[in-house]
């Protein structure tokens, strides 16, 4: 069965969206929403009482503990590692060692310090979700001998990326997991206009996918959502 993750905010803030939910309280609102509508996962992007991105263990610890209570269903719980939150690499590998909650987080392979971040949630017990972006990223990876390890792989392919479709770019990325004999779970997602099309190829190709202000704050009409569970209600309705 596919994963439907929900990314209620990114790193943007209400000037994307009205009803960006910043306060954790407006977080989980808008997640208890989301998990009824169908969303069985989310990508977090913690924020301190300020609103600000975090990878503080106290406030990763109870963001986590209170979106767990959210749901009777398990529900997984994936956090970010962007290094733009804590761009001193020791520093942000010394919190997430103390993350409590947490199934897995993104690590991004565009990121210096990337497979540093991945082995040292290994030995914590956080599962590894490889960001990846591009085809041209794919030989690094499995040359760190990582690749068995991940519990997921990102396929993310931005507008501008690439000249071809981003269906095609989706492909490249997944035919190069295929030959260098991956089977972990791929999560296939994009941002922007391309948003609704990596939706529909993910299911097509029985991928996990996102939908979320993060990527999009548009429906698949164009029309603009009135929240976060709105976008993951339209996705359900494309499987």
């Amino acid at each position: 069965m596919t994963l439907l993750q929900v990314t209620p905010t990114g790193p943007w803030g209400k000037d994307v969206h009205p009803a960006m939910p910043i306060s954790l309280d407006e977080l989980l609102d808008d997640l208890g929403e989301c998990f009824e509508a169908g969303a069985g996962g989310v990508h977090l992007h913690v924020r301190d009482e300020s609103g600000v991105e975090t990878f503080d263990p106290a406030v990763v610890n109870e963001t986590c503990r209170r979106v767990r209570e959210l749901s009777d269903a398990p529900v997984e719980i994936g956090l970010t590692t962007g290094a733009w939150i804590v761009p001193e690499l020791a520093d942000r590998i010394a919190m997430i060692r103390e993350w409590e909650g947490v199934d897995l987080a993104t690590v991004n392979l565009s990121e210096d310090g990337w497979d540093d971040v991945m082995r040292a949630m290994l030995e914590t017990g956080i599962g590894v979700d490889a960001g990846v972006w591009s085809p041209s990223e794919m030989p690094r990876l499995v040359a760190s001998g990582l690749l068995p390890r991940l519990t997921r792989v990102s396929i993310e392919i931005d507008p501008g990326s690439s000249e071809d479709r981003p269906e095609v770019v989706a492909r490249q990325v997944s035919d190069l997991l295929d030959r260098a004999g991956s089977t972990c779970p791929r999560l296939t997602h994009g941002s922007g206009e391309w948003t609704w099309p990596l939706v529909r190829d993910a299911f097509r190709r029985g991928h996990d996918t996102r939908v979320g202000f993060e990527d999009s704050v548009l429906l698949p009409d164009g029309e603009t959502a009135g929240s976060n569970a709105d976008l993951v209600r339209a996705a359900v309705a494309l499987n």
